[in-house]
């Protein structure tokens, strides 16, 4: 799959009459995020992706290379990036109540955004199904570099020198949380109306993943015979 190249001044194509050119990445963008999760990759054309963004059909080769840049775009940008997320619990004087609470805001974030976060779980679901090679990726350069970082925090506040198996089962667990914020957001809808509704509903969810967090951590500490007492 072709990477996204950078735009080259002198290839750039005209302005579409009454659009302004610097929002025509955007535009192709979102209506790559639409086409691509409702038909998939192989069933989407250039040219419906151009006629959706109301841009040249050049303009996806300038800014993206060509299709399989622009889906790999659709498929990571919105989701935010690694770096962004890790900044958020990664620092080495964080309590633990801080690094799950950065930790969980790295997953309810793209959640803000309404309809595109279940745009971008739906495209995730169908990359499952017809794969190009992206989920790979998301693992190595997304979701490995995540989970890397908790098991560091995890190892500092149970002072271990190196995560053991039920270390990973813990942070494994942990993530579960975030992850079902976004594959089962239609689920919980169904079992509780409302549960999500309103401005402050992500707000909740965020003290409450917290909270249901740090239970687990507790939990395993005392399994190990641990005082839990300073982990919070």
């Amino acid at each position: 799959m072709s990477l996204p190249i950078q735009p080259n001044p002198l290839q750039e194509p005209a302005p579409e009459a009454g659009r302004p050119s610097e929002d025509a990445r955007a535009r192709l963008l979102q209506a790559g995020l639409h086409l691509f999760a409702q038909q998939g990759y192989s069933k989407t054309s250039t040219r419906e992706l151009a006629e959706a963004a109301s841009v040249n059909v050049a303009s996806i080769s300038y800014y993206f290379g060509d299709k399989a840049g622009l889906y790999r775009a659709v498929f990571i940008e919105p989701m935010g990036s690694p770096e962004a997320d890790l900044a958020r619990f990664n620092g080495t004087d964080l309590t633990l109540t801080q690094v799950l609470r950065g930790f969980y805001d790295s997953f309810l974030e793209p959640l803000r955004r309404g309809d595109e976060a279940r745009l971008c779980m739906k495209l995730h679901f169908r990359e499952m199904l017809e794969p190009t090679g992206l989920c790979e990726l998301g693992i190595t350069d997304g979701i490995r570099p995540l989970h890397e970082a908790l098991l560091d925090q995890l190892c500092r506040h149970f002072k271990l020198k190196g995560p053991d198996t039920d270390l990973q089962r813990l942070a494994i667990c942990l993530a579960g949380l975030g992850v079902h914020m976004h594959v089962g957001r239609d689920i919980s809808d169904a079992l509780v109306p409302g549960i999500n509704d309103g401005a402050q509903a992500l707000d909740t969810w965020s003290e409450r993943l917290v909270l249901f967090g740090l239970a687990m951590v507790r939990a395993e500490a005392a399994r190990r015979g641990m005082d839990s007492a300073g982990l919070d």
